[in-house]
């Protein structure tokens, strides 16, 4: 009994380190950086931020993989994800706001955790604004995309395919919604003004609702179409080749 418990007590330890460095480095790293590109270098090098947060989102998906001992082959499938992701984001450029990038992002998050989530999510911004155009808002987006795919796997990543559909659109609409959407908008507001006003942010908030609802609606029949097939075949590539069986573990 003794043997045990002391296995028990560094393995507990090593997993609040990683969540520590996690949650600091997207959380407090990430929007320190996109803050000083703003501030002191008055968004002019928004290449050097977006780099920049490109190499930080990368930070913890790497703590991982070393405590972990993941192979090659996971690597290769989060960049099939990640381009699969800008596809579909390009794919469907004609209509606006209605495409199933971030329900990807979603489905990344929980099969392979929050941190791949963010990566992916973050990676995806960057790589297909080459495609949409670069600018002061990629930082944001890298941001915006990448928090929606770490919730996802903070939330559902234990369960992977056996998470319910409904849950999973539910989370989709209202992080689209209320998190890639309000902070998107926080963006364009201070972009567009350096001086922003109470009444300015209210605005903002009023023009995009409809564009960010419309973006919501669009993930959640994204979800229901593809979260199913997606996971049950990211499932049968883990059973098969050993990927992201370390997902969801206490």
């Amino acid at each position: 009994m003794q043997v045990g418990t002391e296995q028990k007590k560094p393995y507990k330890r090593m997993n609040i380190k990683k969540v520590i460095v996690t949650v600091c480095v997207i959380f407090v790293l990430i929007p320190c950086l996109i803050a000083l590109g703003m501030t002191v270098w008055d968004d002019k090098k928004y290449y050097l931020v977006s780099l920049g947060v490109m190499i930080l989102s990368v930070l913890p998906l790497l703590i991982r993989f070393e405590k972990s001992g993941q192979k090659a082959r996971e690597v290769a499938l989060l960049s099939v994800m990640t381009a699969l992701c800008v596809a579909s984001r390009a794919a469907f450029y004609m209509i606006p706001q209605f495409k199933p990038t971030a329900a990807i992002i979603i489905i990344s998050g929980v099969f392979f955790g929050a941190e791949a989530g963010f990566t992916v999510g973050a990676c995806t911004a960057l790589v297909s604004n080459f495609f949409f155009g670069q600018g002061p808002w990629t930082p944001w987006q890298m941001f915006a995309f990448g928090v929606v795919g770490f919730l996802a796997g903070v939330l559902f990543s234990k369960k992977g395919d056996k998470n319910p559909v409904l849950l999973l659109c539910i989370f989709g609409g209202i992080s689209v919604m209320f998190i890639y959407g309000i902070i998107m908008d926080t963006a364009s507001l201070l972009l567009m003004s350096s001086h922003p006003t109470l009444e300015g942010l209210f605005t903002v908030y009023a023009t995009g609702l409809p564009f960010n609802a419309a973006h919501a609606v669009s993930t959640v029949i994204f979800l229901l179409l593809l979260s199913k097939p997606f996971l049950k075949k990211l499932c049968r590539i883990r059973n098969k080749f050993g990927i992201a069986e370390h997902v969801g573990e206490q």
